[in-house]
């Protein structure tokens, strides 16, 4: 009799704040079934202990010493985490933010940023035929900062950058102008001028989320001409994503950039390449429940 060898187990997690609705574990634990792997994706919620990032050098050490292959990192970690691990990949260097933690075999940890190429398989899928002449973003943290590098390599002729900390703003618009030739990118003073001519609006704040309901914007500022991409996923329809479609904007949900960003955490995680139309169906059936 032919002896099978045991699936090979693998210990995943997600940090962050209110993510106690996140489809990450369902989308990890079912495509690792197909590649034969026993995979647990454990919620590691900071609002459980009305914790922040200050619980980062805690958490990273019990992983390292629990044995996971790796870790997601949301808000309000993704720039946090980067003084704490021992290496970054290029990507995650370029636009400062972390999304995807691997413990590696020597137990080093090396930050990753599947956010931007996440982002960019949805929205393209969502808006192939979108105008980029003039861009928005709402939100200059660490999913806007990937973002932000993502559409300019998408080929966006400029981008205004609107963050309630204005300092973060211009910082995010120093670091996209030292790697985009051409000073694509600008701070805008306030929304509402941002807004005047633009073609489209990349949302990249937590507003909207269940623990932050509401909208991020006054929804007289939409027009048809303007195309919304949406960042929050949970729920699938936020607020501004019907305000959105009422206005009769073309729009691109946040639940492409959740799928596109967790392909590229599970080849990270597991060295399986997944397969993203599985994963995105899969994604689609949970989302409407």
């Amino acid at each position: 009799m032919t002896h099978v060898p045991p699936p090979r187990k693998v210990l995943i997690g997600l940090i962050g704040a209110g993510i106690q609705k996140s489809l990450s574990p369902a989308l990890h634990e079912a495509e690792a079934l197909h590649h034969g792997l026993r995979l647990h994706y454990q919620l590691i919620d900071l609002d459980r202990t009305a914790a922040g990032p200050e619980a980062l050098p805690m958490l990273l050490g019990a992983a390292r010493t629990m044995g996971f292959a790796g870790l997601n990192i949301t808000y309000p970690c993704k720039q946090a985490v980067i003084p704490l691990l021992d290496g970054l990949s290029d990507e995650a260097r370029v636009m400062g933010a972390v999304n995807t933690v691997v413990v590696e075999a020597d137990g080093r940890l090396v930050g990753h940023n599947t956010d931007g190429s996440g982002w960019a398989r949805g929205f393209t899928r969502a808006l192939p035929a979108a105008d980029l002449t003039c861009v928005v973003l709402l939100g200059a943290g660490g999913a806007g900062a990937a973002i932000a590098h993502a559409v300019l390599r998408l080929g966006a002729r400029a981008l205004r950058v609107v963050d309630r900390d204005p300092a973060r703003a211009a910082g995010l618009v120093a670091e996209l102008n030292r790697w985009h030739a051409g000073t694509p990118a600008a701070v805008g003073r306030d929304l509402p001028a941002a807004l005047d001519g633009a073609t489209g609006l990349i949302h990249a704040t937590p507003t909207g989320m269940d623990k932050l309901p509401g909208l991020p914007l006054d929804a007289g500022l939409l027009r048809p001409s303007l195309w919304v991409s949406e960042v929050v996923y949970f729920p699938l329809k936020t607020e501004l994503l019907k305000a959105a479609r009422a206005a009769g904007c073309g729009v691109a949900d946040g639940g492409g950039m959740a799928v596109g960003q967790a392909v590229g955490a599970f080849e990270l995680f597991t060295g399986c390449a997944p397969d993203a139309g599985r994963m995105e169906a899969h994604f689609r059936r949970l989302a409407v429940h």
